[in-house]
């Protein structure tokens, strides 16, 4: 037996049998190094997923550890009981990053904390109890974000928490409306005021949206959809709350957040992966007014812990040294040039969509009807991996490939992942 099918074999053993792994043979990962990673046979792969959006500095990033090793020396935990120079300093941080008037921050261990704390924060402070998302949508795993996620796949359980209604999603290529965004009217965007109407009191607590729609695809909404959208929800006296747990930290290239594209200002937004290269931070900010709300006392055990503020203040660091937000515009635009010659070279190739290094391929079987080609995003990623290059999957239909290296990616690594990335489309057939 390999080591590979014995890890696999232990997995099978003693893991919930939902916990899935990419691939017909799972890359068991023993070690990384930048944008780079080697498996336990020891072969060497070109990340191009980064644990889904998670390793934006790099595999094993030297600043980021010395800095969690010298915490972890001096102070490894206190609870939020206790202020500590690192949680100021990376609250402080958040506060001069964000756009508009966002400043109070609370942490927690992930981007389904961060969300359940947004949702709970908007309840309290208008006094209303439902939740606006959006079909194709993904929120996290937690009880009630199931409930807001808009994918059969997650949701085992009904729709069991009270309040949650799903508007259309901004899913250009798949118009539920049937039109071209040239001429469809933001019809997506008024669909919001339907469901207000129709599925809630009238008063609704807020609007909880990606600005690019991850698990469903990187689903990239029109230009206007924010400003539409939001203006809606803010005349039947609801927040938008923003999830950034993907688009955060200069992901979509050019600004720091994705919503900034957009000319929205969030009264509260989330955020997590990107945050600490892996270590596991969760953060819900919001405007003064809002985050004064709650008045009750609350605790996070290990959020805000001394070593995981030391990776988010390290891994700040090096996306601001790097201009993160500058180098997912360059890298992405060479990134797309390649994915739109894809679409003009292969007619399986459906639809070419994102922003910066946030980059998605949907697969067709017919161009014309749409139908989606899920056989063939496994072989795509499969013919990927052999030729030493780690893609994601996703879409409600699992027809999308989803690109996203760390955000740290030299021109070198991007010509040498799309040279990999040619290869692998050549051979799918």
């Amino acid at each position: 037996m390999s080591k590979t099918s014995d890890v696999i074999a232990k997995h099978q053993e003693f893991l919930f049998p939902c916990v899935a792994n990419y691939y017909q043979e799972p890359v068991v990962i023993t070690k990384g190094e930048g944008s780079f990673v080697q498996d336990i046979e020891g072969r060497t792969f070109l990340d191009f997923f980064g644990g889904i959006l998670t390793v934006s500095v790099g595999h094993s990033n030297e600043h980021v550890a010395e800095a969690v090793s010298r915490q972890m020396r001096t102070l490894g935990h206190t609870s939020t009981l206790y202020p500590t120079e690192n949680l100021l300093t990376a609250a402080q941080r958040l506060a001069k990053m964000t756009p508009g008037k966002l400043k109070k921050s609370f942490f927690t261990n992930s981007g389904s904390e961060a969300d359940e704390t947004a949702v709970m924060l908007a309840k309290i402070h208008t006094g209303s109890q439902e939740i606006i998302g959006l079909r194709h949508g993904y929120h996290g795993r937690t009880h009630l974000n199931i409930a807001l996620t808009a994918h059969h796949q997650y949701r085992l359980l009904p729709a069991q928490v009270a309040g949650v209604v799903h508007a259309a999603a901004p899913y250009c290529y798949r118009c539920p409306y049937g039109q071209e965004p040239k001429s469809c009217g933001l019809e997506c965007a008024k669909d919001i005021e339907e469901a207000i109407l129709t599925q809630t009191t009238g008063k609704p607590a807020a609007f909880l949206a990606e600005p690019i729609l991850g698990v469903g695809g990187f689903i990239t909404p029109p230009k206007e959809y924010f400003q539409v959208a939001v203006g809606i929800v803010r005349k039947y006296g609801g927040l938008f709350i923003c999830d950034e747990v993907q688009t955060g930290f200069g992901r979509t290239g050019g600004t720091w957040f994705g919503i900034e594209h957009y000319g929205v200002e969030p009264d509260i937004m989330t955020m997590a992966k990107s945050i600490a290269n892996g270590f596991p931070v969760g953060a819900t900010i919001a405007t003064d007014e809002v985050a004064a709300s709650w008045k009750g006392a609350t605790i996070s055990t290990f959020g805000g812990n001394s070593v995981s503020m030391a990776a988010m203040n390290a891994t700040i660091d090096v996306m601001e040294k790097i201009d993160a937000p500058k180098n997912a515009a360059e890298r992405g635009a060479e990134l797309r040039a390649r994915l739109e010659n894809y679409k003009e070279t292969y007619p399986w190739v459906g639809d070419v969509r994102g922003m910066g290094l946030m980059q998605a391929l949907e697969l067709v079987e017919d161009r014309k009807t749409k139908e989606p080609a899920p056989v063939k995003t496994l072989a795509l990623m499969e013919a990927a991996k052999k030729h030493g290059l780690l893609l994601g999957k996703g879409g409600l239909y699992g027809n999308t490939i989803r690109i996203a290296p760390p955000l740290t990616v030299t021109k070198a690594e991007m010509a040498d992942g799309l040279a990999r990335f040619d290869k692998a489309m050549a051979e799918v057939k």
